[in-house]
């Protein structure tokens, strides 16, 4: 490839004693796996810019699964994602990483994922919107037909407070029952916005996610997970030990 494409580094890791082997996300070409020879070296100019939430122009060659970085240059610094949102930030490129095919164009999900990193880095304390914005965009991306705003047994829209059961493959469907799979109508048309006002749409929104990305990411478990879990507990450790 000729041009340059805006870019960001979903993950990478070294290969051989100099290089990098980074999984790119890109605007045109959507996931794309690259060795950047050399970048570990000292004397290289991509040394400290090759690193995840750096917005990035890239272009590179080869036809092969695995590209050949010819050039990297940073648009601007690095989004300023710490703490708790940093592993938000990891999560997401970890979601994308896991199930985005290579090599298909993803633009309207590009922009959705910057959106989604300038969201956390404006809001260090309140990462789970952009989450939940980020994992719907997700879905809607990859074909994940659902319709949120009708029931899929008789076809009516949803009723505000009338509960509503998710069967896979099928949508929602009216029903008495409540439990992990039930949901409002109210909670069925933020989902449909991706707007949550309240605690309950967003805690919704949450459930919904985590079934509907399963089949999508299989049994294997995010390491991103662990390690903010990892996180907590060393943060509570700390704390108990002030005390």
């Amino acid at each position: 490839m000729d041009g340059w494409q805006r870019a960001f580094v979903l993950h990478g890791r070294p290969y051989s004693e100099t290089s990098l082997l980074l999984d790119f996300f890109t605007e045109n070409e959507g996931r794309v796996r690259v060795l950047a020879k050399g970048a570990r070296s000292r004397r290289s100019h991509l040394k400290g810019c090759l690193q995840p939430f750096t917005p990035l122009l890239i272009r590179w060659s080869g036809r092969g699964e695995i590209k050949t970085l010819r050039d990297a240059e940073p648009i601007s610094l690095a989004l300023p994602l710490t703490g708790t949102v940093l592993y938000s930030g990891l999560y997401v490129n970890e979601l994308l990483s896991r199930v985005l095919e290579q090599g298909v164009a993803y633009p309207a999900l590009f922009f959705d994922y910057l959106q989604c990193l300038q969201l956390l880095a404006a809001s260090e304390h309140t990462p789970e919107y952009a989450l939940r914005y980020l994992e719907l965009s997700v879905l809607t991306n990859m074909g994940y037909g659902v319709d949120y705003l009708h029931c899929a047994g008789s076809g009516e829209p949803v009723t505000d407070t009338m509960t509503y059961r998710y069967r896979e493959e099928k949508g929602f469907i009216a029903s008495l029952v409540v439990d992990h799979y039930s949901f409002t109508g109210n909670e069925l048309k933020a989902l449909a916005a991706r707007e949550f006002p309240d605690s309950n749409t967003l805690k919704a929104a949450k459930r919904f996610t985590r079934i509907a990305l399963k089949p999508y990411l299989g049994g294997k478990p995010l390491k991103s997970r662990e390690l903010f879990r990892q996180f907590v507990r060393k943060k509570s450790d700390n704390l108990n030990q002030k005390n």
